[in-house]
């Protein structure tokens, strides 16, 4: 992987050296074992989230393609490896870049 500059507050890169290579498997697990429950979604190229909010705690990362996200008034591009948490009741909007669909997994933080 190409190194990339530092990442803008909130959004967390994949690291090789750290963390081996990137993989579904290896992404999920470092979301489970941070307490959260994951789900694999892929969106269409042109899939549009109109500014919204979740009653849970989560984080949004990305294993493929390219996803805008736009939380108060930042906005960021996550690409394979890039995460970012998005707190309970806070609105932010999102949209697929691109040709190519985007691969995501979806980890909302277990209620305890």
């Amino acid at each position: 992987m190409t190194p990339r500059p530092d990442p803008p507050v909130g959004i967390a890169h994949w690291d090789e050296k750290r963390d081996g290579p990137l993989s579904e498997k290896a992404l999920r697990l470092r979301l489970e074992r941070l307490g959260y429950a994951v789900t694999r979604y892929v969106y269409a190229p042109g899939t549009f989230f109109p500014q919204h909010d979740h009653e849970v705690d989560k984080i949004d990362a990305v294993l493929s393609g390219r996803f805008c996200i736009t939380i108060g008034g930042s906005r960021a591009i996550l690409q394979a490896g890039d995460s970012i948490a998005v707190p309970r009741g806070t609105p932010h909007s999102a949209e697929v870049i691109g040709d190519e669909p985007v691969v995501s997994l979806d980890a909302t933080h277990r209620q305890q």
